[in-house]
């Protein structure tokens, strides 16, 4: 019980960081092939990021509770997520996914696209030129948008305590013992939460770093995807190369 909240919130923010990824690259390669509506759409997926948690959690609840949009269908099934770990990782997800879309859709945009067209040339599948030429090439970016959403999630607090409530042993993560240790006068235990979410937060940071630094002087943006093209297939002789 005394160290739920660290369990709580590494499983939170584990969870809302694997579904971020999974979504935050999907989506954010079908958004850099908009030609249309792209400022639109990207506003919209962003808007949790600028958004007070609060009113994300507000609008959460008003999805999620009993007589929300999704509520009664979810209520209908025998589905509940208002004060519980679904809701917690829900509202964590929403919150942090805008950080893991925008570092995607960034290293997406920089990527070098003759190396795209490069590997459809020699006859590569469009699944084997992402997984193997974009996703290499696009690494840096999208690992530090992994460790900005993990951080980020694990210390979320508005949008949780709005879905999923402040449930000892059930929802309550870190942040939100802190804010129970604090409201009951227990500072002591407040410096041991802040301490620890500190700590975690900032190992994060740095193995980032460290990570982008060696990136930086060993490699550059999209060599590796260029090396497996020209293994994959030699080009024939006088073959264009768009």
């Amino acid at each position: 019980m005394v160290f739920s909240p660290i369990l709580l919130s590494i499983e939170v923010a584990v969870c809302a960081t694997s579904v971020s990824f999974v979504l935050g690259l999907f989506i954010a390669k079908q958004v850099v092939k908009l030609r249309r509506l792209k400022s639109l759409v990207d506003g919209i997926l962003t808007l949790p990021l600028v958004l007070p948690p609060t009113v994300v959690g507000f609008f959460l609840l008003l999805t999620f509770g009993r007589n929300g949009l999704l509520g009664d269908m979810l209520a209908a099934m025998d589905v509940s997520v208002v004060f519980t770990l679904a809701g917690a990782i829900i509202a964590a997800t929403v919150v942090s996914f805008p950080l893991m879309y925008r570092s995607a859709r960034g290293a997406f945009e920089q990527f070098d696209r003759d190396l795209i067209y490069a590997g459809r040339t020699i006859g590569m599948s469009e699944t084997k030129i992402f997984w193997r030429v974009i996703m290499p090439g696009c690494k840096p970016g999208i690992i530090s948008g992994l460790v900005l959403t993990f951080a980020r999630a694990l210390g979320e607090f508005g949008a949780t305590i709005m879905l999923a409530g402040n449930i000892p042993g059930k929802t309550q993560t870190m942040s939100l013992a802190i804010y129970s240790a604090v409201a009951s006068g227990n500072r002591e235990k407040a410096y041991m939460w802040v301490a620890i979410i500190m700590l975690i937060s900032f190992t994060c940071m740095f193995l980032m770093n460290i990570f982008a630094a060696r990136t930086r002087k060993s490699v550059k943006a999209g060599a590796a995807a260029g090396s497996i093209i020209k293994d994959e297939k030699s080009l024939p002789e006088g073959t264009a190369i768009l």
